[in-house]
Parts: C-alpha cells; sequence; structure tokens
C-alpha cells in the first residue's frame, strides 16, 4: 500500500527550517545540495561583481546573490535559486516590499556548475529556467573554463575563455572576455 503525500509549496517552504543545508524545490518536492565549494563560490562571486558593476552603472535593475529563490512554476511548484540572477528594472519594481521568493523567473539565471552536478542536473535547470520565461541562461563551467549560453533551446553558444560573452538584449552593451569570470 502506498500513501500519497502532498507537494510542499512555495509558502511551505519559506517557512521551512534546513540550517545550513541549500534546497531548492522542483515540482513540489525539496532537493537537498551539499554547500557550494571555494571554487564555485569564487567564480560566482566574480560573475556578480562584474555584473552588479555594469547593471549598477547602466540602472537596468536588480541583481540577486546566490540562494534567492525564484518561483518558475505552480501547481506543483518550483522555486530555484540560481547562483546568480539579474532581473530588469520594471519587474525588479513589482517585487520590491514583498516577502517570500521572486514571484516568476529572472531574465538572466547563472549557475556555476559544481564537481557532483550531473549533466541531467544542470539541464533541468536550463528547461525549469527556460520554461518559465526567463531571457537569458548562464551555464558556467570551471573545469572547462566554457560558458554555454542559453538564449532558448535552439539558440545555444558554447564560448571558450578567449570569446566574448556578451548581455544581448537582456543587458544590452554588455561584454567581457569569458576568462574574466574565471579571475583571468
Amino acid at each position: 500500500m502506498s500513501v500519497a503525500t502532498a507537494a510542499i509549496t512555495a509558502e511551505d517552504l519559506a517557512q521551512m527550517s534546513f540550517g545550513e543545508q541549500r534546497v531548492e524545490l522542483v515540482r513540489g518536492e525539496v532537493i537537498t545540495m551539499a554547500p557550494a565549494g571555494a571554487e564555485h563560490g569564487e567564480i560566482a562571486g566574480f560573475v556578480f561583481g562584474i555584473l552588479f558593476s555594469f547593471v549598477r552603472a547602466h540602472n537596468l535593475g536588480s541583481l540577486y546573490a546566490a540562494e534567492t529563490g525564484f518561483i518558475l512554476a505552480r501547481n506543483p511548484d518550483t522555486v530555484r535559486a540560481p547562483d546568480v540572477a539579474f532581473v530588469a528594472s520594471e519587474r525588479a519594481a513589482q517585487q520590491r516590499g514583498r516577502s517570500g521568493f521572486f514571484e516568476g523567473p529572472p531574465d538572466l539565471a547563472v549557475e556555476v556548475v559544481s564537481p557532483g552536478d550531473t549533466a541531467e542536473d544542470v539541464e533541468a535547470k536550463v528547461l525549469d529556467y527556460l520554461e518559465a520565461g526567463a531571457k537569458m541562461v548562464w551555464i558556467v563551467r570551471p573545469r572547462t573554463r566554457t560558458v554555454t549560453v542559453y538564449r532558448s533551446l535552439r539558440a545555444v553558444q558554447v564560448l571558450r575563455p578567449d570569446d566574448l560573452l556578451d548581455g544581448g538584449d537582456v543587458l544590452p552593451g554588455f561584454a567581457v572576455p569569458v576568462a574574466t569570470l574565471f579571475g583571468g
């Protein structure tokens, strides 16, 4: 005999305590993750810093640090927490003063791949962001020092350290060599 368990909602998740453990909610199920390693944190910090300077200088919107929850789907709920996220001014303003997770996807989601991440895990995150309406996803791979840019499932580009990473229409005018994201 099986016992059905109720799906966890974003609101339930917000009330739960997980201590130092990182979690996301995927289709109503809590997924736990190990804390990020030093290299992961350093690269996420580089990405955040580079984007913060540009976004602030051009008054484009808001940046969100790791572990900020974005509600990507309802019934069952999915809450993802990208390593870095950008939301354009108008949408960010709609969230100010509101408690809880950000309602909707970021315009740009950045995920830094950890050694324990599987290809399936990374692909699932990309699909969740794009299906929810994110305009761009960057997958930063420290091991290969590459960035995979998803503008859609059909518009995918892999960039190497000497290539230029640009913000497209999400971050107009933004461009840096990929190596910069790795401290180079």
